[in-house]
């Protein structure tokens, strides 16, 4: 599920805003960004991931990853000739990570130290 493009951050209030249907009662996203068209959304309980498909991207699905379902994650820094860093998470039952890229416009460190304070509780 890799996803490849311009990433940047989006304000969580607009993100809490716009999804306010996937939300739970009380459920507050924390941070979320965009990546061409899907978007990962950090939540204090859950992961979201929106993954807008076909042609149109009117099709999309929604990935509800609770936070206590995740083993590990592993981010990869840009280079100077592969400019994307790169997140991978681990879910319990799955050899397989879920990878999602992004571009020197997004901070992965910021993007780890968001994903660290909430799996590690």
């Amino acid at each position: 599920m890799a996803l490849f493009g311009n990433a940047h951050s989006i304000d969580p209030a607009a993100a809490q805003q716009d999804y306010a249907r996937l939300l739970g009662q009380g459920e507050q996203v924390h941070a979320a960004y965009l990546l061409i068209r899907d978007t990962i959304l950090f939540t204090d309980r859950r992961l979201i991931l929106v993954d807008k498909q076909g042609i149109t991207g009117k099709k999309v699905e929604y990935h509800s990853i609770p936070y206590r379902s995740i083993t590990h994650f592993a981010v990869e820094t840009a280079g100077t000739f592969d400019l994307d860093a790169e997140l991978k998470i681990w879910l319990s039952g799955s050899q397989t990570p879920i990878q999602k890229t992004f571009t020197k416009g997004v901070d992965i460190y910021e993007v780890q130290a968001i994903l660290t304070q909430f799996v590690a509780r």
